[in-house]
């Protein structure tokens, strides 16, 4: 019984002492945390004493931060001493000579630990692992180098060093690793492909991999994963011809059916590439009717040539001819549910640019009355068929149209379209009390776009018939608006020009300038429109069109005056002057783009 009570006494008080170690060791923890380390290593010290290797970090640590080196030096033999196999009291006196300056004691242990490595796996990725906790990255990667060459095995450690590289941002052996990882592994090019983007930061990185691609090509023409790797290259720097070429030459020596093309295609287009995404829907078009992708990829050719047209200056013949491609498209195939999308798109190119209003009128009228709509699709061709109806001076039809769809999709951004589209409606014919209705319950749509929109357009007729109740200019001023929405310019100019001469002292200046500038825009006429959109901000700063004339001023300067400098104090201006803009976080990210910072910062 007394020694059962004895045993009982010990275990207690062995209980006690842990926890008084353990409220010292927080206590220590928070003065360091609160900058007072030296009470800490007073606390760590004697600890320390208690038991060695408990407490050694947190000890040496301490040492090493108030620069207490040779106490740090000293204690750490002791442990190599009396534990000379623990890998870590060895690191940690080389962190100790490092921290000292003395940069060869610390290079001479290490390399005595990489020249003593032993040929085990897990023993090699453990020590890798000590250094690189101890932030020591390239001794870490000469562990893992030296493990390969014992192991007589170069694909052991991939992983571990291409994470290792990434982090020292180490490009030219990341890339060699990939590079070597790959043949057997192409399904990481995905994965290699995001980490060169991630690193690489201009022109010299990106010709640094492609020098190395077409040494691998060059050396083993068979290995397609290096082709492959080569066109994203060519993607990075905007070379799409090569790019495509390059796809070209892998897909004709695999004789596919055109996949790889087409998903290239699809991203060329998006990159406004359209000649070169036309020559490749081309080359797909061209193995026949019997390929799986000639009616997709007929499809693409004729929207991609669509964007090319309407996106760009264009010609009359360049419209006549793409409406025949169209005309074309659905001679091959039928006017069914599958061709319903492009009747859509020939009746916008026949009314807003070709100004074929019955022609686009008749064929609406025929796509809305084939069955089985996908249900999405049949609304929006509903919706452009209002707008043609508008157009054609049939604005009872047009609003019926809109109220059916807003009625077929309630609380849905489709509802909320065409509810704008109604209340735009009766803006342009002059209807302003029931426009205000509509736009005073859109002003809280869930679409912040059209929110937006409707805020806009409530407080332009709201300004203007407060100050002519009669709203006599702003009349004039809805009917030049339509002529610009159905790309009639010069209407739209005549009766723009028209507002100051019949309706002197009225407060539309900011908007005539608003629309003049878009009718510049639609005519891709950026120069001109630029002096307008700086007159609103100059004399109108605070009015409604200010902020977006700014950003406007902004998005001309980036992406078509190339002039990335006015650009990037254009987006800032929407940053300081009008934080509340709609405009304000996407000035931000673009601001921030133009002023070096990484994309994920």
């Amino acid at each position: 019984m007394r020694v059962l009570f004895a045993i009982i006494i010990f275990v207690l008080a062995g209980t006690g002492t842990l926890f008084a170690q353990d409220n010292e060791l927080q206590l220590a923890m928070q003065y360091n945390t609160n900058g007072e380390p030296q009470k800490a290593l007073e606390i760590y010290q004697k600890l320390f004493k208690q038991n060695n290797e408990t407490y050694y970090s947190y000890y040496v640590n301490t040492l090493l931060s108030l620069k207490k080196f040779s106490e740090a030096e000293s204690i750490t033999k002791k442990l190599i001493r009396k534990h000379p196999n623990v890998n870590e009291y060895q690191i940690v006196l080389g962190t100790v000579y490092t921290q000292q300056g003395s940069l060869d004691k610390a290079n001479g242990i290490y390399d005595d630990m990489l020249k003593n490595l032993p040929a085990d796996q897990m023993e090699i990725a453990n020590l890798a692992n000590q250094f690189y906790q101890s932030t020591n990255t390239d001794y870490a990667i000469k562990i893992f180098l030296q493990g390969r060459k014992l192991l007589k095995n170069d694909e052991l450690f991939t992983y571990e060093l291409i994470n290792l590289y990434r982090f020292k941002r180490d490009k030219v052996s990341l890339t060699e690793e990939y590079l070597n990882f790959l043949p057997t592994n192409p399904n990481f090019i995905t994965q290699a492909e995001s980490n060169f983007a991630t690193i690489f930061e201009g022109e010299a990185d990106y010709a640094l991999l492609k020098s190395a691609l077409l040494r691998r090509i060059q050396k083993d023409p068979q290995q397609t994963i290096y082709a492959e790797l080569l066109t994203w290259q060519y993607m990075q720097q905007k070379e799409y011809d090569l790019a495509l070429n390059q796809a070209l030459a892998l897909s004709r020596r695999q004789n596919d059916e055109g996949n790889s093309i087409y998903e290239l295609c699809r991203t060329l287009t998006t990159n406004e590439a359209y000649d070169t995404a036309i020559r490749g829907y081309e080359y797909i078009i061209a193995k026949g009717t019997g390929n799986p992708l000639y009616v997709p990829a007929k499809i693409e050719l004729i929207n991609t040539k669509n964007l090319k047209v309407t996106t760009g200056k264009y010609l009359p013949a360049d419209l006549l001819g793409l409406e025949q491609d169209y005309l074309a498209l659905l001679t091959e195939f039928g006017r069914n549910n599958n061709t319903v999308f492009a009747m859509q798109k020939l009746a916008s190119l026949q009314a807003f640019k070709l100004h074929k209003l019955n022609d686009a009128q008749k064929l609406l009228e025929s796509a809305v009355a084939i069955p089985n709509i996908r249900a999405e699709l049949l609304a929006s061709c509903k919706l452009d068929l209002g707008d043609i109806y508008l157009l054609n001076n049939q604005p009872w039809e047009a609003t019926l149209l809109y109220s059916q769809v807003e009625k077929d999709f309630p609380n849905t951004p489709i509802a909320q379209d065409a509810k704008f589209r109604n209340a735009k409606m009766a803006y342009y014919t002059g209807d302003f009390t029931w426009a205000k209705g509509q736009l005073d319950v859109l002003k809280a749509a869930t679409s912040q776009l059209i929110a937006n929109d409707a805020l806009n357009l409530l407080l332009l007729i709201n300004d203007n018939v407060a100050i002519d109740s009669s709203g006599a200019a702003l009349k004039t001023y809805a009917r030049a608006d339509l002529q610009i929405f159905a790309e009639q310019p010069a209407k739209a100019l005549v009766a723009l020009d028209s507002i100051d001469k019949k309706f002197p002292g009225n407060s539309l200046s900011d908007d005539i300038l608003m629309a003049k500038a878009r009718i510049l825009i639609q005519q891709k006429n950026y120069t001109d429109a630029v002096p307008l959109l700086k007159k609103i901000f100059d004399d109108h700063p605070t009015e409604l069109w200010a902020d977006d004339a700014v950003f406007m001023l902004g998005d001309i300067y980036e992406n078509h005056l190339d002039d990335k400098t006015n650009a990037k104090n254009w987006y800032q201006k929407i940053i300081t002057d009008y934080p509340g803009s709609l405009y304000i976080n996407e000035a931000r990210k673009r601001f921030r783009l133009l002023r070096g910072d990484k994309a994920d910062s």
